[in-house]
């Protein structure tokens, strides 16, 4: 049961979320149905708090940036915020959700759940819409995570690589 708190609380992590949390899940030993398992608790942890991302960061955020000691940080976050959500717009069009879904699924640094959300919000997409766009993309990322945290994609290169020599 420890574990999995450990991989709930990682996934919960901006930056980090799901991300890492399937990473140290695999590392941990977790096989089988005990990853299948894991893997849900990290999906959850990792979607538990979009809605505050959504309905709060913003305002919280506009609230904090002139401040002394805060300022700086909440700035840089509402500008990627924006950034990240200009760049959606202007790649999706009218595919708003496939792109929020496909942003938050490919696990590179900066385009998880959280930046999701928050870009989302500054779009002033739909809640429902954008929460099952997230939770798309969270899943993704996490058989993504999986696959290469336990070797697959080392194994399948190895199979279709040319050989050198």
């Amino acid at each position: 049961m420890k574990n999995y708190l450990i991989i709930f609380l990682i996934s919960m992590i901006p930056i980090v979320e799901l991300r890492g949390a399937i990473p140290v899940a695999v590392g941990m030993g977790m096989q089988g149905t005990e990853l299948v398992w894991a893997y849900i608790v990290c999906v959850l942890g990792n979607m538990l708090p979009v809605p505050f991302i959504f309905f709060f960061a913003r305002k919280v955020l506009e609230w904090g940036k002139d401040k002394k000691y805060i300022g700086k940080f909440f700035t840089f976050c509402i500008q990627k915020g924006e950034k990240g959500g200009q760049k959606l717009q202007a790649k999706a069009g009218k595919g708003l959700f496939v792109a929020l879904m496909l942003f938050v699924g490919i696990p590179l640094p900066g385009t998880g759940a959280w930046t999701g959300t928050l870009a989302a919000s500054f779009l002033d997409m739909d809640f429902k819409k954008s929460v099952i766009a997230v939770m798309c993309g969270v899943i993704i990322a996490g058989i993504i995570m999986g696959l290469a945290s336990m070797g697959v994609f080392g194994g399948l290169s190895a199979i279709f690589a040319p050989k050198q020599g």
